[in-house]
């Protein structure tokens, strides 16, 4: 059974999304909670409020029935009410039906018990509730709110008004007005507030999405206007010295030797040019990535400290170990469930030690992958060594540690 569970939270819930945990999450509480409460508010009263005629324990058999098969019809349409009302997907036509047609089934065996007088007042009352929270699940979610309110108070004054005509109390009757009316308000708290709150986490989760494609099409926007400023005026002079060679060597003149010596400076100078762009976003900056990381983990909900004690470092040094804390931050938000991230950067006894620990287990062995073995590659240029795996006592941890030997490092301070 502990292998199923396991198996189960690998395949169906840590492959999901943060918002797509918390909509499960949601999901499966309303389908819970339509049968606690319904079954709940029933059954209890049932057992003691019920007479012991026959008709009586019939009527009520009935009532269970029905008040199972609204349960179940309500979990069947709860997922595609949620999807109608985020808006993913338009509710079928004629899908309140059956949950209406049972709803009025529910309500007319629940007066029938009134008027055969088979339970007391409070009993009847607890069934009204019973019978209306499943249908009140339902049409909360797809019709607006005033809509909704306006129709279940109608709603109430029909139970309320059919209720009298077999028990002329008036508490009763009040009483059994406001249990209608409670159902209604019921309803928009526990399900509809639910399914706003779930909108808004969708809408913050998009506009994450919407701010990285942004923040990649701006670095591309940059990187084409830096090779645009680089290369546009030199192929230019390239375009005119060339055809101005050609023009000389067509004449004879010895001066087109000159033009393409000067081609070609320009040409070389392109190249180192070109290279130098390049190598701007081939190199990664220790400080800036250590300040990246812990925005970008910050922004993504994961608690990030950052402890950096090893300035003056080489730049070699510092573009490797920058590289590693770019690809760790990468692994943090692509693999687990990380709440808490902690980035520490010192020197021991001349090696810089760079290690980022999580507590957001990947599902696969550590250690492997390209990204991995990319940044081995990277450290072993400057004979560094780096290690990754599962820590901790309950193997609940993920670390990460780059070694790198110094020969001359700056002063260290706290």
């Amino acid at each position: 059974m502990t292998g199923w569970v396991r198996r189960w939270q690998q395949r169906q819930w840590r492959e999901r999304s943060k918002a797509e945990r918390v909509e499960l999450y949601t999901v499966v509480s309303w389908y819970v909670s339509v049968w606690i409460f319904s079954l709940g508010w029933l059954l209890l009263p049932l057992v003691s409020g019920l007479g012991h005629r026959p008709g009586a324990l019939a009527l009520g058999v009935l009532l269970v029935l029905v008040s199972v098969l609204q349960c179940a019809a309500s979990n069947r349409l709860t997922r595609l009410a949620l999807d109608h009302y985020l808006g993913r997907a338009r509710l079928p036509a004629g899908a309140h039906r059956v949950p209406a047609v049972l709803l009025g089934l529910a309500l007319a065996l629940v007066l029938a018990l009134s008027a055969l007088d088979a339970a007391d007042p409070l009993t009847v009352r607890w069934a009204v509730a019973a019978v209306l929270l499943p249908f009140g699940l339902l049409y909360g979610l797809t019709v607006p709110v005033r809509g909704f309110l306006r129709r279940s108070a109608v709603l109430a004054v029909l139970v309320t008004g059919a209720v009298w005509l077999t028990d002329h109390d008036g508490v009763g009757l009040l009483a059994t007005g406001l249990t209608a009316a409670f159902q209604a308000v019921f309803a928009l708290i526990a399900f509809r507030a639910g399914a706003w709150t779930l909108s808004v986490l969708w809408e913050a989760e998009r506009a994450r999405e919407t701010e990285a494609r942004l923040a990649v099409a701006e670095e591309r926007l940059r990187f084409g206007r830096d090779l645009h400023d680089v290369l546009g005026r030199n192929l230019s002079v390239i375009s005119l010295k060339s055809e101005l060679a050609v023009q000389l060597a067509r004449r004879g003149r010895p001066e087109a030797v000159e033009q393409m010596i000067e081609v070609q400076r320009i040409a070389q100078e392109s190249q180192r040019e070109v290279r130098a762009v390049v190598r701007g976003y081939r190199e990664a900056d220790l400080g800036a990535e250590l300040a990246g990381a812990q925005g970008v983990l910050a922004a993504a909900g994961i608690d990030c400290a950052v402890r950096a004690e090893a300035p003056g470092l080489p730049a070699e040094v510092q573009s490797a170990l920058g590289w590693v804390v770019r690809e760790a931050t990468t692994n943090v938000l692509r693999h687990g469930d990380a709440g808490r991230c902690e980035v520490g950067l010192s020197v021991r006894e001349g090696h810089v030690v760079l290690t980022v620990e999580n507590d957001g287990v990947p599902d696969g062995p550590g250690g492997g992958g390209t990204g991995l073995a990319g940044l081995r590659e990277r450290l072993a240029a400057v004979d560094g060594t780096l290690e990754a795996g599962v820590v901790g006592t309950g193997r609940n941890r993920f670390r990460l540690v780059a070694d790198v030997p110094l020969t001359q490092v700056g002063g260290v301070t706290s």
